[in-house]
C-alpha cells in the first residue's frame, strides 16, 4: 500500500474532508446559479425538491428542461429530481462509478494545466492534489492568461498561504470564479482533496477557454487582413509601375514618330547616335520593367486565387494586354524610325555628293563661259579686212564647235539640279538659281552665236584665203583640248561606293582610260607638229607672226600644260581608288566579323528558347528540379550577355562605316535584339510560372503526383505544342479527367479559365482551375465566425473590442474600412463586420 492510498483512506474517515467537499461543490453550484439570479446555502436541503437542481442543469447546458411540478408533496419533489436525472442520463453521463469518460476528462484537464504552466519556475503539475499546495500553479495559470493581474516574479515558494490567497482573491474579483477553497485547508492537509482541486481548476479552464477561442479568432482575422494588406500593396505597386511604363511609352512614341529630317549629315548622324543610346541605354531597363510587371501581375493573381479573393482588375488602360499593345506600338514606330534614319542618311550622303559635283561642274562651266558674251557681242568685223573677216569666220566656227561640245556639260548640270530637287536638298533654291543662270546664259550664248554667224556670213564672200595650218591646228587642238578637259574632270570626279564590286568597276574604268593615253599622246604630238610646221613656214618665208592663232585661243603652251596636268592626275586617281579599295576591304572584314557572331548567337537563342519550352512541359522531375534547371538556364543566359554586347559593338562599327547590307548572314541586329529580349522575357516568365505552381501546390496542399497528372493531361491535349489548349481540346481534357460536362457547366468553367475571351486556355489557368477544384481555402463565412467570437456572439463589433483583440495596425485597418452597423440592437459607433468580411472576398464592395 502506497502513501497516497493511506492519504485517501484517512480522508474518507476525516469529517473535515466531507465539510471541504460540501463547501467546494456548494461554491461551484452557486457560480452557475447566480447567472439565473439565485443560490443555495445547503446542498443537501436546497436540491431536495429538484427545482434548483433542474435550474442548475439548464444554466450549465444552455437547454430547457421539461416543465417542473409545482406541488410540495413528496411525489412532486421526486418527479422533479427524476426529470433532472433523466436529463443527465440523456446526455450520456453515468451517475455511478468512474468510467473512461471521467478519466479522459481528468487527463485532458491535467494536460492543459501542464502545458500552460510549463514555462514557469517552481511549478511542476503532476496531479490534482500536492502539486497545488504552494499556490504557484494557480498563480501561473492566471499569469499565463492575464499577466496584468499578478506579478509572478514577486511570488515565493515558501509563502504558500499568501500565494493561494492571492490566486483566490484575483480569481474572485477579476475572473468571476468564487472562492471554493481555504488556503489553510490546502496547506495543512498532507494530500488536498483531488475532486475539490479539479472542480476549482476546471473553473479556470472554462474562464480562459473563451479567451483562447478569442485569441484563435483574432489570429485568423490578422492572417486574413495581412493577406489583404499585402495584396493591396502589390496592387498599388502594379498600378504605379504600369503608369510609369505607359507614361514612358507615351513620351517616347512621338519622338520616334517625328520624321522631320535634319538638313546636314552631322545632324542626322547625331539623331542616329541618339537612337543608339535609346536602344542601348534607355530601352533595356524598360524591357525589364515590362517583364517584371507581367511577373508581378501573375504572382498577384495567383495569391488572390490562393486566398479565395476576387481577381485583380487594374485601372482602365493598365491591363497587361494594354501594356503589351502599347509596347507593340512602340516597337512598330521604333522599327520604322530606324529605317527612316538610315534612308535619310543615305539621301543626305547622296545629296552632299551631288551638291559638290554640281558646284564643281558649274565652276568649270562658268570659267569657260567667262567673257564669251562680250566676245560674241563684238562688231570687229565691221572694220576688218577681208583676211581678218575670213579669220573671224573660222574663229567663230571653231567657237561653235567648242560650244556644241559644252552642251553635254550644261545638260549634266541641269540633270544634277533636278536630282537635288527630287531629293529635297536643303539649299535647293540656290542650286536652282545657279542652274537657271547657267541655262539662261547658255540660251543667250546660243542666240549671240547665231547672230554673229549671220553677220559673218554676210561678208563671207570677202574671205579669200585661210591659213590652213592655223585652221588645222585649231580643229585638232579644240577636240583634243575638250578630251583633256573631260579627262581632268573625270580624274577629279568624286565617287561614292558601298562594295568591293563597285570600286572594282571604277578601277576597271580607270584602267581602260589609262590604256587610251598612248593614242592621246600621238594626237598631242600631231597637233604640236602642226604648230611646228607653222613656225617652220614662217621662218622659211619670213612671215612675221603675231603669236596669235586667229582660229583658236588655244596655244601650244595650253596643250602642254593640260597634258602635264592629266599625267599628274592619273597617279593621284590611282591612289584614291586604292584607298577606297582598302576601305571597302575593311568594311568587308566588318561584315564577316558581324556575320560570324550573328550566325552563332541567332541559333543559340533559338535553341535556348526551345530548351526552356521543353523544361516547362517536362513532368519527369519535381517543380523544384524544374526551378533549378530554369535558374541554371537563367544563369547561362546572363553570362551570355557579353556576346550580345560584342555583337552590338560590331554592329555599331558597321553603322559608323555606313555599312547597310551584309550578304554573309540572314541575321540583322534587329532580329537578334528581338530574339534576345524574347529569351529574357521567356525565362523570367517561365520561372515565375513555376514559382506560382510551387506556391499553388504548397498553399493548396496539391501533391507532386497530382501536378504531374495535371501536366500530363494538359500536354496530351496541347496539340499545337504552344502551351495552350483551344476550347474543344479543353473540354476533351476535362472529360478524360472524369468531369460530366453539360453546355451550361462548360460555359461557366470557360469564364473562369478564359475571363478575357481569348479563345485559348493557358497552363497556368488550367492549374488554377484544377487546384480550386481539389483544395480548400479560407472563406468569408469563416472570417465572419472569427469576428463573431471577438464580438461575444453579437452581430456587430465595437472599436474598443477591435483594439483590445487585434494588433494596432490591423485594428485601425478594420476600423477605417468597416461601415456603421445599422441594426436597432447596436450601440452608437457599432461596426458591421459581416459586410466587411464579404467585401474581403469580393462578395460586396469595401
Amino acid at each position: 500500500m502506497t502513501q497516497e492510498d493511506d492519504w485517501d483512506r484517512d480522508l474518507l474517515l476525516d469529517p473535515a474532508w466531507e465539510k471541504q467537499q460540501r463547501k467546494t461543490f456548494t461554491a461551484w453550484c452557486n457560480s452557475h446559479l447566480r447567472k439565473a439570479g439565485t443560490q443555495i446555502e445547503n446542498i443537501e436541503e436546497d436540491f431536495r425538491n429538484g427545482l434548483k437542481l433542474m435550474l442548475l442543469l439548464e444554466v450549465i447546458s444552455g437547454e430547457r428542461l421539461p416543465k417542473p411540478d409545482k406541488g410540495k408533496m413528496r411525489f412532486h419533489k421526486i418527479a422533479n429530481v427524476n426529470k433532472a436525472l433523466d436529463f443527465i442520463c440523456s446526455k450520456g453521463v453515468k451517475l455511478v462509478s468512474i468510467g473512461a469518460e471521467e478519466t479522459s476528462a481528468k487527463e485532458g484537464l491535467l494536460l492543459w494545466c501542464q502545458r500552460k504552466t510549463a514555462p514557469y519556475r517552481n511549478v511542476n503539475v503532476q496531479n490534482f492534489h500536492i502539486s497545488w499546495k504552494d499556490g504557484l500553479a494557480l498563480c501561473a495559470l492566471i499569469h499565463r492568461h492575464r499577466p496584468d493581474l499578478i506579478d509572478y516574479s514577486k511570488l515565493r515558494k515558501d509563502d504558500p498561504i499568501g500565494n493561494l490567497n492571492t490566486a483566490f482573491e484575483v480569481a474572485e474579483k477579476f475572473l468571476d470564479i468564487p472562492k471554493m477553497l481555504d488556503a489553510e485547508d490546502i496547506v495543512n492537509t498532507p494530500k488536498p482533496d483531488e475532486k475539490a482541486i479539479m472542480t476549482y481548476v476546471s473553473c479556470f479552464y472554462h474562464a480562459f477557454a473563451g479567451a483562447e477561442q478569442a485569441e484563435t479568432a483574432a489570429n485568423r482575422i490578422c492572417k486574413v487582413l495581412a493577406v489583404n494588406q499585402e495584396n493591396e500593396k502589390l496592387m498599388e505597386e502594379y498600378e504605379k509601375l504600369a503608369s510609369e511604363l505607359l507614361e514612358w511609352i507615351r513620351r517616347t512614341i512621338p519622338w520616334l514618330e517625328n520624321r522631320v529630317a535634319e538638313q546636314t549629315m552631322r545632324a542626322m548622324q547625331q539623331k542616329l547616335e541618339d537612337f543608339r543610346d535609346y536602344r542601348r541605354i534607355h530601352k533595356p531597363p524598360r524591357v525589364q520593367e515590362k517583364c517584371q510587371l507581367e511577373i508581378n501581375f501573375n504572382t498577384l493573381q495567383t495569391k488572390l486565387r490562393l486566398s479565395n479573393r476576387p481577381a485583380f482588375m487594374p485601372s482602365e488602360g493598365k491591363m497587361v494586354s494594354d501594356i503589351a499593345n502599347a509596347w507593340k506600338g512602340l516597337e512598330g514606330v521604333e522599327k520604322g524610325y530606324e529605317e527612316w534614319l538610315l534612308t535619310e542618311i543615305r539621301r543626305l550622303e547622296r545629296l552632299d555628293h551631288l551638291a559638290e559635283k554640281f558646284k564643281q561642274k558649274c565652276s568649270m562651266h562658268e570659267s569657260w563661259t567667262g567673257g564669251k558674251e562680250e566676245l560674241l557681242s563684238q562688231k570687229d568685223y565691221e572694220s576688218a579686212s577681208l583676211m581678218e573677216i575670213r579669220a573671224l569666220m573660222r574663229k567663230h566656227e571653231a567657237f561653235e564647235s567648242d560650244l556644241a561640245a559644252h552642251q553635254d556639260r550644261v545638260e549634266q548640270i541641269a540633270a544634277i539640279a533636278q536630282e537635288l530637287n527630287e531629293l529635297d536638298y536643303h539649299d535647293a533654291a540656290t542650286v536652282n538659281a545657279r542652274c537657271q543662270g547657267i541655262c539662261d546664259q547658255w540660251d543667250n550664248l546660243g542666240t549671240l552665236t547665231q547672230k554673229r554667224r549671220d553677220s559673218l556670213e554676210r561678208v563671207e564672200k570677202l574671205w579669200e584665203t585661210i591659213d590652213q595650218l592655223y585652221l588645222e591646228f585649231a580643229k585638232r587642238a579644240a577636240p583634243f583640248n575638250n578630251w583633256m578637259d573631260g579627262a581632268m574632270e573625270d580624274l577629279q570626279d568624286m565617287f561614292i561606293v558601298h562594295s568591293i564590286e563597285e570600286i572594282q568597276s571604277l578601277i576597271t574604268a580607270h584602267d581602260q582610260f589609262k590604256a587610251t593615253l598612248p593614242e592621246a599622246d600621238k594626237e598631242r604630238m600631231a597637233t604640236m607638229g602642226i604648230h611646228n610646221e607653222i613656225l617652220k613656214i614662217a621662218q622659211t618665208y619670213g612671215i612675221k607672226l603675231s603669236g596669235i592663232n586667229p582660229y583658236t585661243n588655244l596655244s601650244p603652251q595650253d596643250i602642254s600644260t593640260k597634258w602635264d596636268t592629266v599625267k599628274h592626275l592619273v597617279p593621284l586617281r590611282d591612289q584614291m581608288l586604292q584607298e577606297e579599295v582598302a576601305r571597302q576591304q575593311a568594311n568587308e572584314r566588318l561584315r564577316r566579323q558581324f556575320a560570324a557572331q550573328a550566325n552563332i548567337i541567332g541559333p543559340w537563342i533559338q535553341t535556348k528558347m526551345e530548351e526552356i519550352g521543353h523544361v516547362s512541359v517536362d513532368i519527369a522531375g519535381s517543380l523544384e528540379e524544374q526551378m533549378n534547371s530554369l535558374k541554371q538556364y537563367e544563369h547561362n543566359i546572363i553570362n551570355y550577355k557579353s556576346n550580345m554586347d560584342k555583337l552590338e559593338g560590331d554592329h555599331q562599327l558597321s553603322q559608323e562605316s555606313l555599312i547597310f547590307d551584309n550578304k554573309h548572314t540572314n541575321y540583322t541586329m534587329e532580329h537578334v535584339r528581338v530574339g534576345w529580349e524574347q529569351l529574357l522575357t521567356t525565362i523570367a516568365r517561365t520561372i515565375n510560372e513555376v514559382e506560382n505552381q510551387i506556391l499553388t501546390r504548397d498553399a493548396k496542399g496539391i501533391s507532386q503526383e497530382q501536378l504531374n497528372e495535371f501536366r500530363a493531361s494538359f500536354n496530351h491535349f496541347d496539340r499545337k505544342r504552344n502551351g495552350m489548349m483551344d476550347p474543344d481540346d479543353f473540354r476533351a481534357c476535362l472529360i478524360s479527367m472524369g468531369y460530366d460536362l453539360g453546355e451550361v457547366e462548360f460555359a461557366r468553367i470557360m469564364t473562369l479559365v478564359d475571363p478575357n475571351n481569348t479563345g485559348v486556355v493557358t497552363f497556368q489557368a488550367f492549374i488554377d482551375f484544377m487546384t480550386r477544384e481539389t483544395a480548400e481555402t479560407d472563406t468569408a463565412e469563416q472570417v465572419m465566425a472569427s469576428f463573431k467570437i471577438l464580438a461575444s456572439d453579437k452581430n456587430y463589433i465595437t472599436m474598443d473590442e477591435l483594439r483590445r483583440e487585434l494588433p494596432p495596425e490591423q485594428a485601425e485597418y478594420c476600423i477605417s474600412r468597416m461601415t456603421r452597423y445599422i441594426g436597432a440592437d447596436g450601440p452608437s459607433g457599432a461596426l458591421d463586420y459581416i459586410s466587411f468580411s464579404s467585401a474581403l472576398y469580393g462578395e460586396s464592395d469595401l
